[in-house]
């Protein structure tokens, strides 16, 4: 958070952050060689300086209470975590066989559960629920937003749409009927892909920033990644930054170009810009 007393945003609250913190090839680039992964996330505030993640790895398995206390924990006060929906309640959600959507209350109960350490602390700044390439905007799946909705009750949301087909109006018009944000990406320029569209539907404005690599479709996903944003491309981004942070109570701008710690200085550099402002 940049302080009135210290910034020209006045009223208005940005946080910047990656998605993720703790990876093998920042051990050297991003934190110092011999440093334990326990330390990771309050080197992550103290060291480098950020008061936001976006946490990554609950998208593969189902989080526990036990975790999200100990991350509450080596965080202070101020900290604030953003936290990817299970992989069940937004990728696997259909019957193999009959590809019909599945009964997957019981997945929402836990994952709303695990939540509860952050929740009570003041730190969950929302969800974000990122749905796949092969999510199309159809009367069912419109059907299926309401329902991870109201599954969810009153935890903020963030919806990130991977396929273009979802940047039409009667998508902005449900996610700001039921007050759940859009999720601002930056990604290949590549057909069919999700443009960069700086919109606010709700009281929380969202930056992801996924990084420019040309070989998306055609690398493994852990290098999809490989991408450094210049400094001039950073400050192309920055009046859209400041206007949403104008429409938005809160506004986060995460980077997940986490290879080889490009997300970490990329969102150094974003800070600094911004406190500039």
């Amino acid at each position: 958070m940049y302080p009135a007393e210290e910034s020209s945003y006045l009223y208005y609250m940005i946080r910047v952050g990656t998605s993720g913190f703790s990876f093998p090839d920042w051990k050297g680039t991003v934190y110092p060689a011999g440093l334990r992964e326990r330390e990771m996330l309050s080197f992550y505030e103290k060291e480098l300086g950020f008061n936001a993640l976006e946490v990554n790895f609950t998208y593969y398995t189902l989080p526990s209470q036990k975790s999200f206390a100990a991350m509450s924990q080596k965080t202070s006060d101020d900290f604030e975590f953003v936290v990817k929906a299970y992989k069940g309640m937004t990728h696997e959600i259909r019957d193999r066989e009959t590809g019909e959507l599945i009964n997957n209350e019981e997945t929402f109960k836990k994952f709303k559960y695990s939540l509860e350490p952050l929740r009570s602390k003041g730190k969950l700044a929302g969800i974000l629920a990122q749905f796949p390439y092969g999510f199309f905007p159809n009367r069912e799946n419109f059907g299926y937003l309401e329902k991870f909705k109201e599954e969810m009750g009153d935890v903020p949301l963030v919806f990130e749409f991977r396929n273009e087909n979802w940047f039409r109006d009667t998508t902005f018009e449900l996610l700001e009927k039921k007050g759940i944000g859009f999720c601002i990406v930056d990604e290949p320029k590549l057909p069919k892909l999700m443009p960069y569209i700086p919109r606010a539907t709700s009281e929380i404005g969202y930056f992801r920033l996924h990084g420019r690599n040309p070989s998306w479709f055609n690398v493994p996903a852990s290098v999809r990644y490989d991408y450094l944003y210049s400094e001039k491309e950073l400050k192309e981004f920055v009046p859209d930054i400041q206007d949403i942070s104008k429409k938005a109570a809160k506004t986060f701008v995460f980077f997940n170009n986490c290879h080889a710690g490009s997300a970490a200085k990329n969102a150094a550099q974003m800070a600094k810009l911004l406190s500039e402002q």
